[in-house]
């Protein structure tokens, strides 16, 4: 009874502090602009959400040739220089592969293992 009592005490007081906290930080406060949805149930859908501190995102999917979801999408925020991040990915049998202008280049020993991985499913090795 007393731990009942205690929740909903912080949950009221956490609800009278959040108007206080918006006001002073607005930069946090963001209005939903854009959510559409749509899922046809046979694993291909469509996710469109923006908001109007900036926050932007959205994905399509298909069903894949091994059973998995594939994706391609793309995100965005701004930065606190004022800037904006923007993303975009594809997420597939081969991994998920994003692509930015603020992502470091990938370093050479990876193509490298790349191609070992490759040469092993190629004979047959399989790691699960």
């Amino acid at each position: 009874m007393k731990l009942t009592l205690f929740v909903c005490l912080a949950g009221v007081v956490a609800a009278s502090a959040l108007p206080q906290f918006q006001e002073r930080h607005p930069e946090y406060t963001a209005e939903t602009l854009v959510d559409e949805r749509e899922d046809r149930g046979d694993g291909h859908f469509r996710y469109l959400f923006r908001t109007s501190n900036g926050i932007n995102t959205e994905k399509v999917g298909t069903p894949g040739s091994k059973g998995q979801s594939n994706m391609q999408g793309s995100f965005s925020f701004p930065l606190t220089d004022g800037g904006v991040a923007e993303f975009t990915y594809v997420a597939d049998e081969n991994g998920y592969q994003p692509s930015s202008d603020l992502l470091p280049p990938t370093p050479p020993h990876v193509f490298r293992l790349l191609e070992i991985a490759a040469q092993q499913r190629a004979q047959g090795i399989r790691f699960e």
